[in-house]
């Protein structure tokens, strides 16, 4: 094994759409586990675009990322909530709703959350 990797998210180990055509995520494997680059589509909502292929009420992925562009507010199922935007490092822990902000697309990257993110109920 050498000591440098280099994947290109344009050139991802998998791309996983979200319904209706409101973005995408690039997901990269690596041997430190995956990292995904996400595009959130203006007018995406995990609720209407991710839920129905998670089959959760809510997220249950445990975020850890950077936003690129664009902004996002997370509200989780308690209430709190928080909007990232462009340079912002965040973390999320599971049972929360988002989406975009804005009419711009949120590009985000995450360390933690995406490996199982978007994966069809019974893949």
């Amino acid at each position: 094994m050498t000591g440098i990797a280099r994947k290109n998210f344009d050139s991802a180990d998998e791309t996983r759409p979200f319904e209706d055509g409101k973005g995408k995520l690039d997901l990269v494997n690596s041997d430190r586990g995956p990292v995904g680059r996400a595009v959130f589509e203006p007018g995406w909502q995990w609720s209407k675009h991710v839920k129905p292929i998670a089959g959760t009420d809510s997220c249950q992925a445990d975020h850890v990322g950077y936003v690129v562009s664009g902004r996002m507010k997370i509200v989780m199922d308690d209430g709190a909530s928080e909007e990232v935007g462009p340079g912002d490092f965040f973390t999320v822990t599971p049972g929360h709703d988002a989406w975009v902000v804005g009419d711009e697309p949120c590009v985000a990257l995450d360390w933690n959350g995406f490996g199982g993110y978007a994966v069809p109920t019974g893949s």
